[in-house]
């Protein structure tokens, strides 16, 4: 094929092959379900298995998305940590629900998940923000993220600066730094499958107890 030419994106097809996801073999708790694939993601070697794309919307309603890492999970939700006063902050600020979607090409699975966000307490954020390298607790510290900058000089002048300024001594947590969680009231698991047959698992939170349904592909 001449390198040139486009292929037409009708055309991209993949024909998955993957395992089935059945009712049968399912945990009825989500997050069991949930941890049992992220470990399945882990021991397929697939690349930061933890990046999830999180979704957000504006005060006028535009949705915005990007890619964050999850940096913990349990019966409450799921953790990531971020810059309070970012766009994302922002957002999350004006309206705390959020969609979560994880995609593990290799396993030909996604997981979406929808819920509220909610800051963790300062003494996580803390312990998680000491448990990072020097440098990138430097760089919460250097980043005012998402504002306008003049140029890449700027950035590393300011990170120069910090370096200089807190030395050998322990870089403190910033006050506008620190984590979220979202706890999830819907999360679904998505199976590739032959035929475009694909299985489609989702748990809703109803009174406090998880219904599980099929869903159509």
């Amino acid at each position: 094929m001449n390198p040139n030419e486009k292929t037409p994106l009708a055309n991209l097809r993949v024909d998955y092959k993957s395992a089935e996801l059945n009712e049968t073999h399912i945990r009825q708790d989500p997050i069991e379900q949930f941890e049992n694939w992220f470990n399945d993601s882990i021991h397929a070697k697939i690349y930061e298995p933890n990046a999830m794309t999180l979704a957000t919307s504006s005060g006028d309603g535009l949705p915005n998305a990007r890619i964050v890492l999850l940096k913990g999970f349990d019966k409450n939700g799921f953790v990531f940590y971020t810059n309070y006063e970012s766009h994302k902050g922002q957002e999350l600020e004006y309206n705390p629900k959020v969609a979560l979607l994880f995609f593990w090409k290799e396993l030909a699975r996604q997981v979406r998940i929808k819920g509220k966000v909610e800051k963790i307490s300062r003494k996580e954020s803390d312990e998680y923000f000491h448990s990072r390298p020097k440098e990138s607790q430097l760089g919460a510290w250097a980043s005012n993220q998402s504002s306008e900058i003049p140029d890449r000089k700027f950035l590393e002048e300011r990170f120069k600066t910090l370096q200089k300024k807190f030395g050998g001594k322990e870089i403190p947590l910033p006050p506008h730094w620190g984590g979220y969680r979202v706890v999830p009231f819907e999360i679904e698991f998505w199976q590739g499958r032959e035929n475009r047959l694909h299985d489609r698992i989702v748990y809703r939170l109803v009174e406090n107890d998880w219904k599980i349904s099929r869903l159509s592909p």
